[in-house]
């Protein structure tokens, strides 16, 4: 029961009312846009006041005012939660390490990364709020989406499900979320098991904990590696994240076997 009701926690909610949420953050600052990558896996309902990965927001907020060009992302999030309670003064605005979450009359939360234009790339915050990344957040999430329709809309679930066992681990034994969300996709584009979110949650953290060992080249233009943050190929931090991989792993093929689910309700917290 316990795995039933945190997938619910971390996937569930009303993505008609975000919809329209988000127009109206759209529509209160216009003037100061260049336009938004709306994500819609799920994002504030799993009560973050940081961002794991794209599939930990709402929407991207791409922002075009010249004078925010020499910021730091820290300075951009304030301005862009300060410009908010200006132009929203009903809303409750909350700032988070990285994103800005915007509580509703309703009961309703979205939760928005502010970034900026670079070129023919975006730049979102790195994870110390100090510096850009310069990624194409479009086509990543594009295809996030499309391995996600593809297994069912049951990719998504899974990650969330995924980070929230790794939120457990010491902080040097963690993935970040973006390479979280890029092995998911490498790991499961082929995946031919159940459509269901705990073989799919034990296939992920099995194959990752091979996959973690090699440099993962990334994709959508952020940096070289999506990986970096763990050094060299078998590195020594790489052995040290893949063998928590491979417990946690471990102990759902126990569990499973022998039908306990007291080992799901430990990893799950």
């Amino acid at each position: 029961m316990l795995y039933h009701q945190n997938r619910a926690v971390y996937n569930d909610r009303d993505v008609e009312q975000t919809k329209a949420h988000l127009e109206t953050v759209k529509q209160a600052i216009s003037r100061d846009i260049e336009g938004t990558v709306e994500v819609m896996f799920g994002g504030s309902v799993a009560k973050h006041t940081y961002v794991d990965g794209l599939s930990d927001i709402d929407a991207l907020v791409v922002l075009n005012k010249s004078e925010l060009a020499g910021l730091t992302p820290q300075a951009v999030k304030e301005y862009f939660a300060r410009t908010l309670r200006e132009r929203l003064p009903d809303t409750t605005i909350d700032e988070g390490s990285l994103a800005v979450t915007v509580r509703f009359s309703d009961g309703q939360t979205i939760q928005l990364l502010p970034a900026l234009k670079e070129g023919a790339a975006v730049g979102i915050s790195d994870p110390s709020g100090q510096r850009w990344l310069r990624t194409q957040p479009r086509r990543f999430a594009g295809e996030l989406q499309r391995v996600n329709q593809q297994l069912g809309q049951k990719l998504v679930p899974t990650i969330k499900l995924a980070k929230a066992i790794m939120g457990n681990l010491p902080e040097q034994q963690r993935l970040t979320g973006y390479h979280t969300e890029a092995l998911a996709i490498k790991v499961f584009r082929d995946y031919r098991g159940p459509l269901r979110t705990r073989e799919m949650v034990r296939h992920f953290f099995e194959r990752a904990a091979d996959a973690v060992m090699q440099s993962m080249r990334e994709t959508t233009g952020q940096s070289l590696y999506v990986d970096d943050y763990l050094g060299g190929e078998r590195s020594a931090q790489r052995q040290t994240v893949a063998a928590a991989l491979e417990r946690i792993a471990r102990r759902m093929r126990n569990a499973d076997s022998g039908h306990v689910t007291e080992g799901w309700h430990e990893l799950l917290g």
